[in-house]
């Protein structure tokens, strides 16, 4: 895996081991190339469910101003600091090494953009998109980019973040969510 374009372009990122899975570069592509003709806002990042942190270091590589990523295991979480100083990027990100549940009850910032790449076995995801969207952390402009496995439907609809968009690369779905004064 490596980053694809911006001022880490070609920087190779460490992975960590099963059972996470990661996006791929075709994915985080497709992912990006949307987001440039959609989003205004790359001031701040939230990258949840970070697992190696490929996702938020596109971001930065691409010109967001900071990157706040929330990742569970503590083994991910070292990998993304590797992967932050590998790339020159740590100065301008933070790692939370905790449940995105938990971190989305203290963060306290409303972002650009939030990607969110959880696990496809967890049929539960809804319930925290539900969650995130009626937190402070979505505002009038923030986009959600949700990734999950075309087998899980999700809904068009998350309190007031309404599906815009949804792509489909083998076994991965994009879903892009704004509010719905953004429509």
């Amino acid at each position: 895996m490596r980053v694809i374009t911006g001022e880490a372009k070609g920087h190779r990122l460490k992975v960590p081991k099963r059972p996470t899975r990661p996006a791929t570069d075709l994915v985080r592509g497709a992912i990006f190339s949307i987001l440039e003709n959609t989003v205004s806002d790359w001031e701040e990042v939230l990258d949840l469910f970070s697992g190696s942190g490929a996702l938020g270091i596109e971001a930065l590589s691409r010109g967001a101003r900071w990157v706040d990523f929330v990742e569970q295991k503590p083994g991910c979480c070292a990998i993304i600091k590797d992967n932050l100083e590998k790339t020159k990027l740590a100065t301008r990100a933070h790692i939370y090494c905790c449940s995105v549940a938990k971190a989305i009850s203290f963060l306290d910032k409303e972002y650009g953009v939030i990607l969110m790449d959880p696990p496809y076995a967890d049929s539960a995801i809804g319930n925290l998109v539900e969650q995130l969207a009626t937190t402070k952390l979505v505002g009038a402009k923030t986009t959600l980019v949700l990734t999950h496995s075309p087998r899980l439907a999700l809904s068009q609809n998350y309190a007031q973040l309404r599906l815009i968009k949804e792509h489909r690369h083998g076994d991965s779905c994009i879903n892009i969510y704004q509010k719905e004064a953004n429509l």
